[in-house]
């Protein structure tokens, strides 16, 4: 993959000004060659500067410095990147779309969005909330060290960078937690009582159980003995005198300070109540669904789907031979031993079953597949009480990290198998893994679309992944499939719960009710969901959005193409342009039902 040198960005807007000539003075030709150039010097500056500002995803592609580095999460840090953001929206401006191919004009469609929208949330100072109901340093730190191998002794350099940037990480969170306390933009005590828990735990750690030392807990053939040792020496030392410090520093002002600022009041959890909240989470609304849709309109949607989906669950229990009421088909699943395993080792052992049937049936629904393998992974204890049900977590293939599909194995009394398959599927292939495994291979798309942020494609992929279960047999009783419509319900329940606590003004009981009475979901699951959705406003809209656009674009291309229609090239249409907006894919699939129309004449 392309690698990017990292330039100041102030060099680089600089070194990056042009004059586009007029259309009097130029040809529609040489208007078109000046528009298609200056667009890519656009394109080649931003994404240079981006990559600097996001050391995750640079770091991902190999760049080595990114590996050494941590963003700048600071509010000074966050309000610098206005003036080079300005700069690129000023540039893109000068640019006639009319000018460039059906390809550049995309790409200036999706960088003028990105920059626009970059440029928005800037004044919302979304940092304050600094931390989520999975925690907030300590939590990044652990997932960081789970994703870091070290190979050689540079990747070892580099590691040892990256702890000793954590230090000034923590405290710019503990300043920005600070600011939320200063102007009210503060987490409820239902999440600030979860997080405590994890933070003084996690100064706790000690050199033997610490996450950080993970990378480096076998030592590569490439490094010799002693200099490992000097290496994995270093390593011991930043901990201990530079993280341990700054993790007692963030667990005490959570309970000293954060905790006794948080609101108790039961209608006071949501983002809606904050000041200035309905406007942040009205931007929120469109950012994660990246449509215009209003609060009000997606929490219509929701409870229309709910009604949809009940009706379907309806049948299943009747396949499943049931006679007595939902409420108690809903207790009968969540309660009977069969359903459950006992030990983490036989939730590993489905989970990997399922998987392993899932990629069997790819190729009969993909042209295109990934280079890059996942595998199945435990989620680590140290983490699992405040982690969902499931997760997946990219991989790399530069730097030699296989994606991964997160299982937790806790709590299994709470995990019933009938909702393993959907889970797998979303979490791991056909969903997260495969889609975002092959977005990172797109090497024809510029970076910054390979690297789109469109959560509503992304999980709505996900979700449609687990309606594909059908068409692979993936689903072999009615509880699962059961299972698959229980977890759609969340889904559209997500959509409900949301806009009522962040919009409406709902306490968290109003909220449970919809998953409570209409899902399988069990006890643990459901509040650990609603922890979620209060602690991450907005991000739990994106998922029905995504697959109901996906569907609709599918049942169009269906009907219009009729016996030609070709499900894999379908899918290739979908997935090899990057994630991108809804409307923006609806068009994508518009323009391939014209093409696939062409082919058949």
């Amino acid at each position: 993959m392309r690698k990017f040198a990292l330039l100041a960005a102030t060099a680089l807007i600089a070194t990056t000004t042009s004059i586009t000539p007029t259309l009097a003075q130029t040809s529609p030709a040489a208007e078109q060659s000046q528009a298609s150039a200056n667009l890519a010097s656009i394109i080649a500056d931003y994404e240079n500067w981006a990559a600097e500002q996001d050391p995750w995803t640079a770091g991902a592609e190999g760049n080595r410095d990114a590996l050494s580095r941590l963003p700048d999460i600071s509010r000074e840090g966050e309000l610098a990147r206005r003036a080079p953001l300005t700069r690129f929206r000023d540039r893109l401006a000068t640019i006639n779309p009319d000018a460039l191919s059906a390809d550049e004009r995309l790409n200036h469609t999706l960088l003028s969005r990105s920059v626009g929208l970059d440029l928005e949330r800037l004044d919302l100072d979304q940092n304050r909330f600094a931390f989520n109901s999975e925690g907030g340093p300590e939590a990044m730190a652990g997932y960081l060290a789970g994703a870091t191998r070290i190979a050689t002794a540079d990747d070892a350099e580099a590691w040892l960078l990256r702890l000793g940037a954590l230090a000034g990480y923590y405290d710019a969170a503990l300043a920005n937690a600070r600011r939320g306390i200063e102007t009210g933009m503060v987490q409820p005590r239902i999440i600030v009582d979860r997080v405590v828990t994890s933070t003084t735990a996690a100064a706790a750690f000690t050199l033997e159980n610490d996450p950080l030392m993970r990378p480096m807990a076998t030592r590569p053939p490439s490094i010799s003995e002693a200099a490992w040792a000097d290496l994995t020496g270093r390593a011991r030392g930043i901990i201990v005198e530079q993280i341990v410090p700054v993790r007692q520093r963030w667990a005490t002002f959570m309970t000293d300070e954060y905790l006794p600022a948080s609101p108790v009041e039961p209608g006071a959890i949501g983002l809606g109540q904050r000041p200035g909240g309905r406007e942040a989470y009205a931007f929120f609304a469109r950012w994660y669904t990246t449509t215009e849709m209003t609060p009000d309109e997606i929490h219509a949607l929701g409870l229309s789907e709910v009604a949809r989906i009940r009706a379907q669950m309806q049948e299943e229990m009747a396949a499943a031979g049931w006679t007595g009421s939902f409420a108690d088909f809903l207790t009968y699943l969540r309660t009977d031993p069969q359903f459950y395993v006992t030990t983490r080792d036989e939730m590993m052992m489905h989970a990997r079953d399922i998987a392993k049937r899932a990629d069997d049936q790819l190729p009969a629904l993909f042209n295109t597949l990934p280079r890059l393998p996942y595998g199945v992974r435990p989620v680590p204890e140290e983490i699992e009480a405040n982690y969902t049900t499931g997760r997946y977590n990219p991989g790399s293939s530069v730097n030699g990290i296989a994606g991964a599909y997160m299982v937790n194995t806790s709590a299994l009394d709470q995990r019933g198998l009938y909702e393993l398959p959907a889970l797998t599927l979303h979490e791991a292939v056909p969903g997260h893994h495969l889609q975002i495994a092959l977005q990172q291979e797109l090497g024809d798309l510029p970076w910054f679309r390979r690297n789109g942020d469109a959560t509503a494609f992304v999980e709505g992929w996900g979700l449609y992944s687990e309606f594909l279960g059908y068409e692979m047999g993936i689903y072999r009783t009615p509880y699962e499939r059961f299972g698959r419509l229980s977890y759609e319900m969340w889904r559209a329940c997500r959509l409900v719960a949301d806009t009522g606590i962040h919009w409406m003004g709902w306490n968290i009981e109003q909220a449970r009710a919809c998953f409570r009475d209409n899902s399988a979901l069990s006890e643990l699951n459901i509040q650990t969901e609603l922890e979620r959705y209060i602690s991450w406003p907005g991000q739990a809209l994106a998922y029905k959005i995504g697959e109901l656009t996906i569907l609709r674009a599918r049942r169009r291309a269906e009907e219009a193409l009729g016996d030609d229609f070709n499900v894999r090239r379908f899918h290739d249409a979908v997935l090899l342009g990057g994630p991108v907006p809804m409307n923006v894919l609806e068009q994508r699939i518009d323009a391939w039902i014209a093409t696939e129309r062409e082919r058949a004449e």
